[in-house]
């Protein structure tokens, strides 16, 4: 009889852990679910996209005989794609991604960015924000559906508008917003 109660009372002891730690798991299972709600949300360039806006940026710069480098990046600046022309200058390479990456972080043309701080002297010094931002015309971001989720750089044409243009053309060739105005 001992021997049947001393079971008896191993079974309740298991059976109460096992409930235990039922409600635990299912808590914690829930609690994780409230907060998993409560994380942002981003939208994504997806790699497809990066590239089909840098072969189009590439294909308009050599229509007009440009040799130029074409970087995309994601929205926190990180090298998502990147091409380089057949003659590209070596140059043109580390160019394009920073001008990418300025537009991405800044959320706005270089070719505005360059204009402002030459229009407003105080402003020089986001010129040294970090080693990779590049005042310089060729960056865009890439904005879809409102939000910006990227940048998009070109480097070695002759003269920042000229490489805004072929940024312009990747840009439409994904469907994103306009950031050059188109010519008149």
């Amino acid at each position: 009889m001992a021997l049947f109660k001393r079971n008896w009372n191993d079974r309740r002891a298991i059976v109460a852990t096992v409930g235990v730690v039922t409600l635990l798991v299912f808590g914690l299972t829930a609690t994780l679910s409230a907060h998993a709600d409560e994380l942002p949300k981003e939208s994504v360039l997806p790699l497809g996209a990066a590239n089909k806006a840098i072969q189009a940026a590439l294909e308009a710069c050599k229509k007009d005989g440009y040799r130029v480098s074409v970087s995309v990046v994601d929205r926190a600046g990180m090298l998502r794609a990147m091409g380089r022309a057949d003659g590209a200058g070596p140059h043109t390479v580390d160019s394009s991604r920073k001008k990418a990456y300025t537009a991405a972080s800044v959320r706005r043309p270089t070719t505005e960015l360059a204009d402002l701080i030459t229009k407003v002297p105080t402003l020089q010094a986001l010129r040294d924000i970090n080693d990779n931002i590049l005042m310089l015309g060729g960056g865009l971001p890439i904005e879809i559906g409102g939000d910006v989720v990227g940048g998009i750089g070109v480097g070695g044409a002759p003269g920042a508008h000229l490489d805004d243009a072929c940024a312009q053309d990747g840009l439409d060739a994904i469907g994103a917003a306009p950031k050059v105005p188109a010519p008149k």
